[in-house]
């Protein structure tokens, strides 16, 4: 799913529920995003490094790479990337794990909270700080 509005911010969702992928873009589309979904994490970690996204939305039960590891990756691998993250799990983590996800992390978000709306307010207010 890519839709294209040269003045929106890019956002790029690496989820591999395909019912979740699908909710999150469309609700992302509707509120003036262009985005990109990516069902496998290998996918996604190359799409992010190479893509000028604004925003990832990163689950963290992934085939192919571990959300936890992409998102150390991207963030404190050696080639930091500056787009914004938000990790999304419905997976309980230790509170070491979840720590270290938190501090690389702009936002931590358990999906079954979460509804799509919500999802966009989020957003929203990651971009605008």
């Amino acid at each position: 799913m890519e839709q294209t509005n040269p003045a929106a911010k890019r956002i790029l969702i690496i989820e591999d529920d395909h019912f979740i992928g699908e909710m999150y873009g469309q609700a992302l589309t509707f509120a003036g995003f262009n985005v990109e979904w990516t069902a496998d994490g290998e996918r996604g970690l190359l799409a992010a490094q190479q893509g000028q996204f604004d925003l990832i939305l990163l689950d963290i039960m992934l085939p192919g790479r571990m959300g936890n590891e992409i998102l150390h990756e991207l963030k404190a691998g050696p080639h930091p990337i500056n787009s914004r993250i938000i990790v999304t799990t419905n997976f309980e983590q230790d509170k070491e794990s979840r720590a270290i996800m938190e501090s690389l992390a702009d936002a931590y978000l358990i999906k079954a909270d979460i509804t799509p709306r919500r999802l966009v307010e989020i957003i929203r207010s990651v971009l605008s700080t």
